[in-house]
């Protein structure tokens, strides 16, 4: 194949672009990284490839769309930079197909007038930002709703793409809520240990063991498990809210004649 219908290729399909640095995309991941939905919850398991994922398709906005903006989040700075180098990782091992202006460990610009930036993960330093393309939330189990509150309006003019990628951390935040009540709103990814071909059994049976059953389930059966402390669960905290749900002890005034 020459090189401009391989070019030709990648630009068409996102996962010609990751075979291209020597990924064999799972499912899961091919059907992320060709899909358009604007909204994606990856509840992923740990070194199941998500981030890799997301790092592909970012490299494949910024080199395929002139002029787009990508941002890439977590709780931290030094988060978003770890998410950030997968993406310069990727973009060099394919020869950087578009010649850059500038790299650094914050940023990537393009000739073509597209941007890769890693952001902090404060909400009081990311207001700037606006007509975002594709916006990378890593751990976003752990992001604030505060800071989420802040990038969602970075969306609206460019009508972009969120991708939101995390392990569960209890039955908690923005994240947690989209999963459980956001409806079609969000296309949902979930893929367990079990289902990730890279992880040996064995290394789970020992990571059970290890972990005990609230951690494990969360990192490896992307379960959302209530708090060690919590007194009540999700549901009877739900149920308090929940008019449908008839009281134990019913008031005077709830007797019928």
């Amino acid at each position: 194949m020459s090189k401009l219908a391989a070019d030709l290729a990648r630009a068409l399909d996102p996962v010609r672009l990751a075979e291209g640095i020597g990924m064999l995309p799972d499912e899961w991941q091919a059907d992320v990284l060709r899909s358009s939905h604007p909204r994606i919850l990856l509840n992923c398991c740990r070194q199941s490839g998500k981030s890799t994922t997301a790092a592909v398709k970012a490299v494949h906005v910024a080199v395929y769309e002139p002029g787009s903006l990508t941002l890439c989040l977590s709780p931290s700075l030094r988060q978003s930079q770890e998410l950030f180098r997968k993406v310069l990782t990727t973009y060099r091992t394919l020869g950087r197909p578009v010649a850059s202006e500038g790299e650094n460990a914050l940023s990537l610009t393009l000739e073509n007038g597209s941007r890769v930036v890693s952001l902090p993960g404060t909400e009081g330093t990311i207001r700037a930002y606006s007509a975002v393309r594709l916006l990378l939330v890593d751990e976003a189990a752990r992001v604030p709703d505060e800071t989420m509150a802040a990038v969602r309006p970075m969306l609206a003019v460019s009508d972009g793409q969120m991708i939101a990628l995390s392990t569960p951390w209890g039955c908690r935040g923005w994240w947690y809520e989209a999963w459980e009540s956001g409806g079609a709103t969000w296309k949902r990814v979930r893929v367990p240990a079990s289902e990730c071909p890279r992880i040996a059994p064995a290394f789970l049976a020992e990571e059970r063991a290890a972990l005990g059953s609230w951690v494990y389930s969360q990192e490896y059966e992307c379960s959302f498990a209530a708090t060690s402390t919590q007194l009540f669960s999700e549901d009877h905290l739900r149920a308090m809210y929940d008019a449908q749900v008839q009281p134990l002890f019913p008031t005077e005034g709830d007797h019928h004649a």
